[in-house]
């Protein structure tokens, strides 16, 4: 058709050419088929693994056993007075493990080597005096050096100083020294021991087992050896409950003291 021809014609028939036009792409589509709907692309998620919620600081934590203090027990039941069995059952204790039968059996005292145990109604000076009734006259027959005729054995310096303090009743004009490593060096002591003769000594039993180690101090003229065993420090812990003096204490006994004690010649008290 010219320009002119298209100019001339009625919109209407306009109209009808696009309604014929969609009438046709309606018919090319399925009647059926529903508009096309856009699916919603699912976001990928991460996967955790299930972990318990966190408890608590203190349920999380192991619950630790918990140890029994001495205070503890000692509220429970008053505190009892050492005897010879515990010093024996310390022993075996400690040795148990690691000696033979027959060892052990040279390790045993009996109750001949032991005196009388203090059962917590004495002072210091009076237990000294009923166990060692005659010791005025011990104390004029001492004339050797290197020696002592009774060694106390106590937890500490300050311990020791106490317990010098408190036997001026029982030990007259005897002379007492100080077998303890505070404030005294080892050689002032072993110079002491070979030009003086001391009758008692108080100390604490790693300085004790040096000495004897050294041959500053001889215990063939001892007669009587004294642990200070109920006597109970501000943490309520007697000698052998401090492992290092406890160590002490039973490698003085091995090496020295039970032999002596098993021919004879010293008596153990337990104060």
């Amino acid at each position: 058709e010219s320009w002119q021809s298209l100019l001339q014609r009625d919109p209407s028939e306009d109209e009808a050419i696009e309604k014929t036009s969609e009438n046709r792409t309606a018919a090319c589509q399925d009647p059926d088929s529903k508009p096309a709907v856009k699916k919603k692309r699912k976001q990928p998620t991460e996967c955790f693994l299930n972990q318990p919620e966190e408890k608590q600081e203190s349920t999380v934590k192991a619950k630790k056993r918990k140890k029994k203090k001495i205070s503890d027990v000692l509220q429970k039941s008053a505190p009892k007075p050492g005897v010879p069995a515990d010093l024996q059952n310390l022993l075996t204790q400690h040795f148990g493990e690691n000696r033979s039968i027959i060892e052990l059996e040279e390790l045993q005292l009996s109750d001949s080597c032991f005196l009388p145990a203090n059962d917590l109604t004495h002072s210091f000076s009076s237990y000294l005096k009923e166990i060692c009734p005659k010791w005025a006259k011990l104390r004029r027959s001492h004339k050797e050096k290197k020696s002592v005729v009774m060694l106390v054995l106590c937890s500490s310096a300050l311990r020791s100083l106490e317990l010098i303090k408190s036997m001026t009743a029982f030990k007259g004009d005897c002379r007492v020294l100080k077998l303890f490593a505070k404030h005294i060096k080892i050689k002032e002591q072993m110079n002491m021991l070979e030009k003086g003769v001391f009758h008692i000594g108080v100390g604490t039993p790693g300085r004790v087992k040096a000495l004897v180690e050294q041959d500053a101090l001889c215990l063939n003229s001892t007669k009587y050896m004294i642990l200070d065993w109920n006597w109970r420090d501000q943490k309520l812990r007697r000698m052998v409950d401090i492992p290092e003096i406890k160590k002490e204490t039973i490698d003085l006994l091995e090496k020295s003291i039970i032999k002596l004690c098993r021919d004879g010649s010293v008596k153990l008290g337990l104060f």
